[in-house]
């Protein structure tokens, strides 16, 4: 059964995306820990990170650094944080968190916004992707 993010890349659930390549896809995270959370998959599902092959491994982090500094363009925070933790959804990602504070890492706190909200911060990133 494929995962919801296989569902996403497909168009079958919408997103807010973000980014998109011929092997990898960012999008908005839905429950955020803070403006402009962006989860980064690979297209090919795989569960977990280190069953990745190397080649798509290291694909996913040039694509998460590309995302990353496009939110650090578009965002006002101190640093984009990255953390992979997987046992959500049984398809690899990698969130990539704007960070002003160690609260906003701790997926304790999250923040709400409005469809506009998500719109618009997915606008601004995607403008920012070299």
């Amino acid at each position: 059964m494929p995962s919801i993010f296989t569902k996403i890349i497909k168009g079958e659930i919408p997103c807010y995306k973000v980014a998109e390549n011929d092997d990898f896809f960012a999008f908005l995270d839905i429950n955020p820990n803070a403006k402009g959370h962006t989860l980064c998959i690979p297209k090919k599902e795989v569960d977990k990170l280190m069953d990745l092959d190397e080649a798509t491994y290291m694909g996913l982090m040039a694509f998460s650094r590309k995302v990353g500094k496009a939110i650090e363009q578009a965002l006002d925070c101190k640093r984009v944080g990255m953390t992979v933790i997987g046992l959500e959804v049984p398809h690899v990602h990698v969130h990539l968190i704007p960070l002003n504070n160690m609260q906003d890492a701790t997926f304790q706190k999250k923040v709400s916004l409005t469809k506009e909200e998500f719109e618009n911060i997915a606008n601004a990133i995607r403008s920012k992707i070299e």
